[in-house]
């Protein structure tokens, strides 16, 4: 019987894998927390858990009519954003899949008519930065899978979603983790603006001192392992458009137990603004 032994809400934001005199210069001298974060969320947790496979839920994979898990055994190349092709060109990366895991997955919903849920074998299919960005920092020898976030699903469908990862983990011999990755809010500033906002401190450079006041409201909730306190925020908190609907986090709940769920967040590196987001790395230990 397999087991999900951890989960994290982790940024993907393209500033971690700029060279780090880019992310100094952007930063008055300063580097991003963020980056140092997520090297340290790996040493101190996911290398001493093991686990056999890293779901990610990526937040820039938008479907529309079912959940779609990519369930190729391998997946291996080189990426370049179509977004942000002058920072992020000609990555290469190379993921072991989990297609026993994905089919499992997508198992869990044939006997529903309240979800739909496919896994996808197809070389063809695209990769997109927030995998593909956790990679240098958070790859070891696990097995990798993503999944996106369907643009018609609300958050009960999110839930839904990962409480059925849950069951199809249960049902193998896998230690399992969770990436959430994405944001928390999320609006850019204007283009014309856009410059004078590279900064990371959130007091200067998040879209809305409302927005950073949620962010910060959210974070304390997750910390303190107040998952219930967050789902009843949600509403309001999309007035600040989370990423992806606030699905990546949606989904690992689900699978943590949703508003039973009373697991303590450990954040690490800072809050930080990226380009009038906001961004932050919470890990929860099970």
């Amino acid at each position: 019987m397999g087991a999900i032994i951890g989960a994290g809400l982790v940024s993907h934001v393209p500033t971690l894998v700029l060279p780090e005199a880019i992310r100094r210069e952007m930063n008055h001298g300063n580097d991003t927390t963020l980056h140092a974060g997520l090297h340290q969320l790996r040493a101190e947790k996911l290398e001493p858990l093991g686990a056999d496979t890293i779901v990610v839920i990526d937040t820039h994979w938008f479907t529309t009519i079912e959940h779609i898990v990519d369930a190729r055994d391998h997946r291996a190349g080189r990426f370049t954003s179509d977004e942000l092709p002058r920072g992020m060109r000609q990555v290469p990366y190379d993921m072991p899949g989990d297609r026993e895991l994905a089919e499992a997955w997508a198992a869990q919903s044939e006997s529903r008519n309240d979800t739909w849920i496919t896994a996808i074998d197809d070389e063809y299919l695209p990769v997109h930065y927030p995998t593909v960005n956790l990679l240098e920092f958070l790859q070891g020898d696990e097995r990798w899978v993503s999944t996106g976030i369907c643009q018609t699903a609300e958050a009960d469908d999110f839930l839904l979603f990962g409480q059925l990862l849950a069951d199809a983990v249960a049902t193998l011999d896998r230690r399992v983790v969770i990436l959430a990755s994405g944001g928390l809010s999320h609006r850019f500033w204007p283009l014309r603006e856009f410059r004078d906002h590279e900064a990371a401190d959130p007091d200067q450079h998040i879209r809305t001192p409302e927005a950073a006041t949620a962010d910060r409201q959210v974070l304390e909730w997750l910390t303190r392992g107040d998952h219930a306190a967050v789902l009843d925020f949600l509403p309001k908190f999309r007035q600040f458009a989370p990423e992806g609907f606030f699905g990546h986090y949606l989904t690992m709940l689900g699978a943590l137990g949703g508003a039973a769920c009373t697991a303590t967040g450990e954040q690490f590196g800072a809050y930080e603004a990226v380009a009038g987001t906001g961004q932050a790395h919470v890990w929860f230990d099970l």
